[in-house]
């Protein structure tokens, strides 16, 4: 697969990707309006507690599975691999649902939920679905099988929306008319129906993605899975502590802020991640269709090849997101109940923070690909290391700002880390100065923009389009792009 490829690879998990994740992401409007802040702060801060034990107990195996599937000479070897893997995480998605749910009433206390342990044992089972159907999804996307893939998320998104606005629109009014269903609606409860929704679309999805008939059985093979277990398992560490870097901003609002703040100064910053969906929706494809690709096998020069155009198309392409969400972020407030708007003022420090995460993400191939993911380690402890310094000296005086600020200054630390060891060891012929100038040319015409916020929104509307028609038109000239041309082969695609 060439790189136009990829783009068009990109696009399809883009294009579908986009819908399932707007239709997920109208619950952010919804939601902040049926939830008070602190009802929405328990739900951002036990879905920052997800990732790090997704993270966990995948045990790098996602990305094993792409190296290792690339280097796999027959589809024999494919199938074992993908058989011991997913017996792998399956084991460890049980034990964890079991022994979590056993526990759920010492862990709930101690995460500032004592009077609803089912808060945890409803998102362990979440989680251990998850990871159950971790590996089927990553065999999907290395088969190429977008349309699957997708379509599954879809299903996923679209079940576990419908179920939020039943739980919160339609319940309570059923409820109000007495009989059995009176019983399934708690006032103080309200949290808890999100995870519920989430847990029953996680379950249909799973379910679905099993009925594929040629699905190899999970089974467990030492010989097959420990060559990949030797080359995760610094994934495992470098991917909990580059977790921790992406979500630990909200745990540190939780913790380090005053009890009586905490939860609703969690809501408002969670609310506001969220509203810059389109940059980190973009990450999330293009880590889709490129890590399949550039885990395949290449030979040393033309993977840094590859690498150095795929960086500098991705820069252009957040550059331009960067600019059309920052200079109409007054329209995507909206989006927001009025409770929440006032965290606006960080969107910009959030967008750029998921820009580098997307940096940071290009540059972790070439030790992927060099298999020496134990720099990864190092990166993300680097990252780490920035995270609490910066999280204790801003989070408990600045709220959400010093939250904002300590995952830009992680990000930024973890850039300068992996690009100084690849100069070093894997150099790779990254563009810095066409990648500065897209960079320079957004910065410019952000600030244009800036200028003219003052003026009526009848004419200022029209100026940021403008601006951003420029900047359109400026990189697709300057990189020579075709636009036509691409577009041609997405449609194919």
């Amino acid at each position: 697969m060439s790189l136009r490829g990829v783009a068009g690879q990109t696009a399809m998990y883009g294009i579908s990707s986009i819908v399932a994740r707007m239709l997920n992401y109208l619950l952010t409007p919804y939601l902040t309006r049926v939830l008070t802040g602190e009802e929405y702060g328990v739900v951002t801060g036990m879905y920052a507690v997800i990732p790090f034990a997704l993270v966990a107990l995948t045990m790098g195996l996602e990305t094993g599975y792409f190296r290792f599937s690339g280097l796999s000479r027959t589809e024999g070897e494919r199938r074992a691999l993908f058989s011991s893997t997913w017996g792998a995480v399956l084991v460890a998605a049980v034990v964890f649902a079991v022994v979590a749910s056993c526990f759920a009433s010492r862990l709930a206390p101690a995460m500032g939920y004592g009077d609803h342990p089912s808060f945890v044992w409803i998102v362990a089972c979440v989680i251990a679905v998850d990871v159950a159907g971790s590996i089927p999804f990553c065999r999907l996307r290395a088969r190429g099988d977008a349309k699957r893939f997708v379509m599954l998320k879809i299903i996923s998104v679209m079940v576990n929306a419908a179920l939020c606005v039943f739980f919160y629109s339609a319940l309570p009014l059923l409820a109000a008319g007495g009989g059995w269903i009176s019983r399934a609606w708690d006032a103080s409860f309200m949290p808890g129906y999100v995870f519920v929704a989430n847990l029953v679309a996680s379950v249909v999805t799973f379910a679905l993605l099993c009925r594929s008939r040629d699905v190899a059985r999970p089974g467990l093979s030492w010989r097959v899975l420990r060559p990949v277990l030797v080359y995760s398992a610094p994934l495992l560490a470098g991917g909990i502590a580059g977790t921790a870097n992406e979500f630990i901003d909200r745990l540190m609002i939780e913790y380090l802020m005053p009890a009586d703040v905490a939860l609703s100064t969690l809501g408002v910053y969670g609310a506001v991640v969220k509203i810059g969906v389109i940059l980190p929706l973009f990450v999330q494809v293009y880590r889709y269709a490129l890590e399949p690709y550039l885990l395949s096998g290449f030979q040393r020069e033309e993977f840094g090849r590859v690498n150095a155009a795929a960086m500098k198309y991705f820069m252009i392409v957040a550059s331009g997101l960067f600019l059309v969400i920052t200079l109409f972020a007054d329209l995507f407030a909206l989006l927001l109940g009025k409770e929440f708007r006032e965290g606006m003022k960080i969107l910009p420090l959030v967008l750029a923070s998921n820009i580098l995460s997307g940096v940071v993400f290009n540059l972790s191939f070439w030790y992927k690909q060099a298999n020496r993911t134990v720099f990864g380690i190092a990166i993300t402890m680097t990252g780490l290391v920035f995270t609490i310094l910066f999280g204790i000296l801003l989070v408990p005086t600045l709220g959400y700002t010093g939250a904002a600020i300590t995952r830009l200054a992680c990000e930024v630390a973890m850039v300068i880390a992996s690009y100084a060891l690849n100069r070093r060891y894997y150099p790779v012929p990254y563009d810095l100065r066409r990648i500065g100038e897209h960079a320079l040319v957004c910065g410019m015409l952000v600030g244009a923009g800036l200028l003219a916020r003052d003026l009526a929104d009848v004419a200022r509307y029209p100026l940021n389009a403008l601006l951003c028609g420029i900047f359109f038109l400026y990189a697709t000239r300057r990189e020579g792009i075709q636009v036509i041309s691409l577009l041609k082969s997405i449609m194919k695609k």
